[in-house]
């Protein structure tokens, strides 16, 4: 990392490196780009933001895959199958609960507990549990009139 980081780029690195990860300058730049975007975005929306500083393709995936896989980012598909990401709160993600929303591809955490893990046969070892409940969130449900937002609850 420069000398000349600023305090953005510092908190990422530091944020990265509490996985265990090295902070590369390709994971610190896509996930500040995350970290400053009001909405989840596409892999073609964060090519863009990072401008001057894009990644390739390949590498773009990667960091991407890394930063789901790691807790720091979630991804979620949106109403056209569009997979978009965006930062998990804080960077802090433990086990809990997720809303998505099915039309801009909002990803909320909820302060929820998780069911309860059922037994797994001999041999099997859990290491990882996902429970998301997919809708329509509040700023899309106003946006068209919440209309089907009963429909796909049922």
């Amino acid at each position: 990392m420069a000398l000349h980081a600023s305090p953005g780029q510092q908190a990422v690195a530091e944020q990265i490196r509490r996985f265990g990860a090295r902070a590369t300058p390709a994971r610190i730049r896509v996930l500040r780009v995350l970290r400053e975007a009001p909405t989840p975005l596409s892999h073609g929306e964060i090519e863009v933001r990072l401008g001057d500083m894009a990644l390739d393709r390949v590498t773009l995936y990667r960091v991407l895959d890394w930063l789901v896989d790691s807790g720091l980012a979630h991804k979620s598909a949106d109403a056209s199958r569009v997979f978009r990401f965006s930062a998990a709160p804080a960077g802090e993600h433990a086990s809990h609960v997720h809303f998505r929303c099915e039309v801009c591809g909002g990803v909320y955490c909820l302060e929820a507990s998780l069911p309860v893990v059922p037994q797994l046969p001999a041999g099997f070892s859990l290491t990882r549990m996902d429970f998301d409940l997919r809708g329509v969130c509040a700023n899309c449900g106003v946006n068209s009139g919440g209309a089907n937002s009963t429909a796909r609850a049922k």
